[in-house]
């Protein structure tokens, strides 16, 4: 099977191309916008592996990406969350210009099936009661999740008008190897991360903001259960299934490095909603039961990538 990871050198690029090119009759492309991206996987190690530098912009020839692909991973965003509304313009324009792009080229080279990872955190907004199921209204209260919702009713059109299949995985708060720990996103691995270099942790708000986290290789099978299935419903929920505070994350961390953390409290944001977590009954009813590993088990995972990848082991805490 042919298969694009447009947006491959974010962490979910990243780990799903692992779990793609596994398997010898996968031929995997990755693409994103500087080769060194991609520095920190040893994908020389998989033959079956090629990576193409593209800009991912409005003027990108997508018909060249495309071509000849049975899979095409929409993994390309230009913001996140947090930043998104300084910018609503922008976000607007060059995620949802350069989509229907893509989607023109994947109907002109018979493209079998495009893979939308969206967003479980932002398109519900915070009117809507948690577990949050993928029916209920959609509200977002950032460009980030505007964009996001869009782009799913861009794959519904298409898919009306062209017969273009497609499958939108509305994903909660992915963490674990690869993600980079000193980003924008990922409130999980950055607070590891920081704690195990002795450094101050920033918490907006008073910890109370309850997420959906998941570790990312529980992910990549319930993404990988939801591409290969066959299934009435286009649109899936993804994540753990219930909800931890950031505070509990902070607990858990202090549990697993036994040693106690620096935090800082400040003032809480606009774009944070404060209670998000995923009804998954319908990807378990539709592709079985997902089993995930906890937020305890997961964060002694992420710190043993951690010590090994950073060259953390002088904090042998664990």
């Amino acid at each position: 099977m042919n298969v694009l990871f447009l947006g491959a050198a974010g962490f979910i690029g990243k780990n799903l191309a692992i779990e793609f090119a596994e398997n010898k009759k996968n031929y995997v492309t990755l693409v994103d916008k500087e080769l060194h991206y991609f520095d920190d996987v040893d994908f020389e190690s998989y033959p079956n592996i090629r990576i193409i530098t593209s800009k991912l912009d409005v003027d990108t020839r997508f018909d060249e990406l495309v071509s000849n692909q049975q899979i095409v991973f929409h993994l390309i965003s230009t913001t996140v969350p947090t930043t998104s509304n300084q910018h609503i313009s922008l976000e607007l324009t060059s995620n949802i210009s350069l989509t229907t792009n893509l989607l023109d080229s994947c109907v002109r080279c018979n493209v079998h099936k495009v893979v939308f990872l969206s967003s479980g955190g932002t398109v519900y907004g915070k009117e809507s009661s948690c577990p949050l199921q993928e029916d209920m209204p959609t509200n977002p209260i950032n460009a980030y999740g505007v964009q996001k919702l869009t782009i799913e009713k861009l794959l519904y059109l298409y898919y009306y008008l062209h017969g273009l299949d497609y499958r939108i995985v509305r994903l909660a708060n992915p963490y674990g190897p690869y993600q980079r720990p000193n980003g924008l996103l990922g409130a999980v691995t950055t607070f590891t991360y920081r704690a195990l270099r002795n450094e101050k942790i920033e918490v907006y708000g008073d910890g109370a903001v309850i997420r959906d986290f998941i570790y990312i290789k529980d992910a990549v099978k319930g993404i990988m259960k939801i591409v290969d299935g066959d299934s009435q419903f286009k649109i899936f929920n993804l994540g753990s299934g219930h909800g931890k505070s950031i505070r509990q994350v902070l607990e858990t961390i202090e549990e697993v490095l036994d040693i106690p953390l620096d935090v800082m409290y400040t003032p809480t944001r606009k774009v944070d909603v404060p209670i998000n977590f995923l009804d998954i009954s319908r990807f378990e009813k539709e592709h079985g039961r997902l089993e995930t590993i906890g937020l305890k088990k997961g964060i002694i995972e992420t710190v043993s990538f951690m010590k090994e990848k950073y060259n953390l082991n002088f904090f042998d805490r664990v």
